[in-house]
């Protein structure tokens, strides 16, 4: 697909003209390069926030001679649109789910896999060590740099219909899951109907009945008005699967040795910005939802955990993937 036609799909005209405007470019003759970045989350988002304040400290490390663009909200399509335009330079920076990495990048299946965290601080325990370097450096060959991971768990299931407590109250409802084959099968093993579709269709699906239910974090949840429909909400925690910052691998390359490494220092302490933000984002939206009338329901994660033994089994099958597995479940 030529990039023409590839951005008359972003939206048409409209698309075309937008990005018209942001591709990248060499540094100007005042010596200023703006990277662009793009994120489905909207601009209050944590994500996004934490991205600003990248450009912000890169701006100020350079005297302005670095900074940021960012597109928030989707403005330039879903997440694979998102991968796609990083790749081939359209943009220079992407905020995507693992879970849209899952079928280019299978190392990245043990950070989706269903109830291989433990919690948030194992989560972030594994991403700030030694495997979660390793899974940064899996991207290169596929045209992108891993920046650094971000939060987005802990993910739970929420319905239109009624409470859920145990795998067998899923039975007939129909569940959006991400577009990955593993959230689709773990949503299947649970005893769901798993409906593929983009984060950008989950509510009006939920209006209309497409679907009876998702599955999500809080403050996913409350920022897409999902909690408007779907009211009941059961914590799973199946999932802590974390968010990837990427890096178009051209646009990278294109900065000198000392910018690199810049680039990369100022994505690493990002991290804790955004962690600080996504700390009191998930506490003041689950206020808001509760306050709303969503009900929240305990679960029987250890039947759950048990429905979802032979999806673990189906993709560790490969010896370096149980091997890593291994790895993650033995740190503290």
């Amino acid at each position: 697909m030529t990039l023409n036609r590839r951005l008359l799909t972003l939206g048409g005209l409209g698309g075309l003209s937008l990005l018209s405007g942001c591709a990248p470019r060499p540094a100007s003759s005042d010596g200023k390069t703006v990277f662009n970045a793009v994120d489905v989350h909207p601009a209050d988002y944590p994500t996004v926030k934490a991205v600003k304040w990248m450009g912000e400290e890169l701006g100020r490390l350079t005297d302005g001679r670095l900074g940021m663009r960012q597109f928030p909200a989707g403005q330039l399509g879903n997440e694979d649109d998102s991968i796609g335009l990083t790749r081939f330079r359209a943009v220079d920076i992407c905020r995507v789910a693992v879970a849209a990495l899952n079928n280019a990048f299978p190392e990245t299946q043990l950070l989706a896999l269903p109830y291989v965290f433990r919690s948030v601080d194992h989560v972030r325990a594994v991403v700030d060590g030694a495997i979660g370097t390793e899974l940064l450096n899996i991207f290169e060959h596929r045209g992108l740099v891993g920046l650094a991971y971000y939060d987005a768990a802990p993910r739970c299931i929420y319905n239109v219909r009624h409470p859920v407590t145990e795998p067998g109250q899923l039975r007939g409802l129909k569940l959006r899951a991400p577009m990955s084959d593993i959230f689709i099968d773990t949503l299947t093993a649970m005893g769901a109907n798993a409906t593929p579709l983009t984060f950008g269709a989950v509510f009006s699906s939920l209006q209309t009945h497409l679907i009876d239910g998702a599955e999500n974090n809080w403050p996913s949840y409350q920022s897409s008005r999902q909690f408007e429909v779907a009211r009941y909400w059961s914590q799973t925690e199946h999932s802590f699967a974390p968010d990837a910052l990427l890096m178009s691998k051209a646009s990278f390359d294109a900065l000198t040795p000392a910018d690199r490494d810049m680039v990369r220092d100022v994505a690493r302490r990002s991290v804790q910005v955004m962690r600080a933000d996504w700390d009191r984002r998930e506490a003041d939206a689950r206020a808001t939802v509760l306050a709303a009338g969503t009900q929240v329901a305990q679960v029987d994660k250890a039947a759950f955990a048990a429905t979802v033994k032979p999806v673990l089994d189906k993709y560790l099958k490969p010896p370096r993937l149980r091997a890593l597995y291994e790895r993650i479940v033995a740190v503290a």
